[in-house]
């Protein structure tokens, strides 16, 4: 007698299979299509100013978000937060010449205004009364006391025991010298 193979199953292994190719297929045809990630453009221009570039071309939310942005250190030790500053008011003053009247345009300093200016950079900050000792702006007092009060105890012991040493030596040179000059 002949025996009839037993209908077929669906392998349910290989479906599964398929399914998962084609959706990894799918996903990596998405990612493939999709637009590049922009830069951010505040940090664009940071970038550019620190780096001494052009930052001209920009729109006023551009300048705000890179003001917004700006790090403290770059604030404070660089021009950047005055340069952007001025972009920005030229943006809007460019902006603002193509509206017509009432817009905001940069009016650039007179040369006493910059001469003001300069001088405050270079005019000393006044003395402060603290309690009954008059202190003054970036003076610092510093006696043979508070540096070595500031050094660890380790480094402290380390320098005291150099300090007998070369005072044993000095001692003991001397008391040759002198042992030999009375000895001759």
């Amino acid at each position: 007698m002949t025996r009839v193979p037993p209908h077929p199953r669906p392998n349910r292994g290989s479906a599964r299979a398929r399914a998962a190719a084609l959706a990894l297929a799918l996903a990596a045809a998405l990612l493939w299509l999709a637009p590049p990630a922009s830069a951010d453009i505040g940090a664009t221009i940071i970038e550019r100013c620190t780096q001494g570039k052009s930052i001209s071309g920009y729109t006023q939310q551009d300048y705000r978000r890179a003001l917004q942005e700006l790090p403290t250190e770059v604030e404070e030790y660089s021009e950047c937060g005055n340069a952007i500053r001025r972009a920005e008011l030229a943006a809007a003053g460019a902006r603002g010449a193509a509206l017509g009247p009432g817009s905001i345009t940069a009016t650039p300093l007179t040369p006493a205004e910059q001469r003001r200016l300069a001088a405050i950079a270079h005019t000393p900050a006044p003395a402060l009364l603290l309690g009954s000792q008059l202190v003054h702006a970036g003076v610092v007092h510093a006696g043979i006391s508070s540096a070595f009060s500031s050094l660890p105890n380790a480094l402290l012991a380390v320098l005291a025991l150099i300090a007998a040493a070369a005072l044993t030596l000095a001692g003991r040179t001397i008391r040759n010298r002198v042992w030999k000059r009375s000895a001759g």
